[in-house]
């Protein structure tokens, strides 16, 4: 493929998410500095909630607070929580292990009761929860990862099945992994593909949720089948029709998509009333 100029990527999504309408009014939204300087975007409501730390999406090398704004401001506005949105530093100028370390630093800071993330931030929310567990650190009670990679090998059929044509290609998904673990080694290391991860005994509760038309939807749902050997109470769900990344904003086009939102809120609501 050809090598995308990485500059003009990061624009194009910016000028695209800033034509999507703003989302919910919420009481509360403001950026202060977390943890090692790290941005972070509160969505309150002016009175104490459960706190979800929410790592946006974008293969590692794209994406920032306002990119995801709007779907950190539905899942504030329809799950009664407090989101709290990482704005962590992106490949290829920060790579492996650089997203995995801020957004753990900012689960120590925060000590959330959930985490959440769509695509690489999915990867990200748990890989920190894994760096935490065997840091003998306390995780958040919930993850929530929605069409998130879990092996950098990239070797699940899907990616071949569904990696022309429906969005997320194979060649910038093989090109955006290479930005994040620039040695071959690296993407064969257990301990940055969370599916081969021997152990994966205690990870939090999770939702799990893939698209049929999605190139990483084997690789969620291996996961998914790997935490539940594990013992970890899981709910997952492959959403019929849809396609990587339906959670950003396309409710605004597809009924199916908006539909499929829904159960996400559900899910967390779900979570937030069966944690202690």
């Amino acid at each position: 493929m050809a090598i995308p100029d990485l500059t003009e990527l990061r624009e194009q999504i910016r000028a695209r998410n800033g034509k999507r309408p703003k989302g919910p009014e919420l009481p509360l939204v403001e950026d202060f500095p977390g943890p090692g300087g790290l941005t972070l975007r509160r969505y309150g409501h002016g009175e104490p909630r459960p706190v979800l730390v929410f790592v946006h999406g974008g293969a590692w090398v794209l994406g920032d607070l306002d990119t995801h704004d709007r779907t950190c401001r539905r899942i504030a506005a329809a799950c009664g929580v407090e989101v709290l949105a990482v704005d962590y530093r992106l490949a290829p100028e920060h790579p492996c292990p650089t997203g995995i370390e801020d957004v753990a630093a900012v689960l120590r800071w925060a000590r959330p009761w959930a985490v959440a993330g769509d695509s690489a931030g999915g990867y990200l929310a748990t890989l920190a929860c894994l760096r935490l567990r065997d840091a003998g650190e306390s995780v958040p009670a919930a993850q929530i990862l929605l069409c998130p990679n879990t092996d950098l090998t990239l070797s699940q059929p899907s990616v071949e099945e569904k990696g022309n044509g429906y969005g997320l290609d194979a060649d910038f998904l093989a090109w955006a992994v290479e930005q994040w673990a620039p040695d071959y080694e690296q993407r064969l290391d257990p301990m940055l593909s969370p599916i081969r991860i021997p152990d994966l005994r205690g990870l939090p509760r999770t939702v799990l949720v893939t698209a049929e038309h999605d190139a990483l939807r084997d690789e969620g749902e291996a996961y998914a089948k790997r935490m539940t050997e594990a013992g970890i109470s899981v709910t997952y769900r492959c959403e019929p029709g849809l396609v990587h990344g339906f959670i950003q904003g396309m409710d605004l086009t597809s009924s199916e998509a908006a539909a499929a939102h829904e159960r996400v809120f559900v899910d967390i609501r779900a979570l937030v009333d069966e944690t202690p």
